[in-house]
């Protein structure tokens, strides 16, 4: 079951989405990475998801 909000989602969107959380549970599982803990790579990583999201909003908007 996919949540498309009545379109179709892009491989491209889709395969960032399953990048970055590949990402995000190696680096929490494996190398211990926390949200708001100082540590650099895992906010500059949540950044660009933010930014990547909001792009990606915007731009089927119209």
């Amino acid at each position: 079951m996919s949540l498309s909000f009545g379109r179709s989602s892009s491989p491209l969107v889709t395969a960032i989405g399953v990048a970055f959380a590949l990402v995000a549970i190696i680096g929490t599982q494996v190398l211990g990475w926390e949200w708001g803990s100082g540590q650099l790579v895992p906010t500059i990583l949540g950044v660009v998801a933010a930014i990547l999201a909001i792009f990606v909003v915007l731009s089927r908007r119209g």
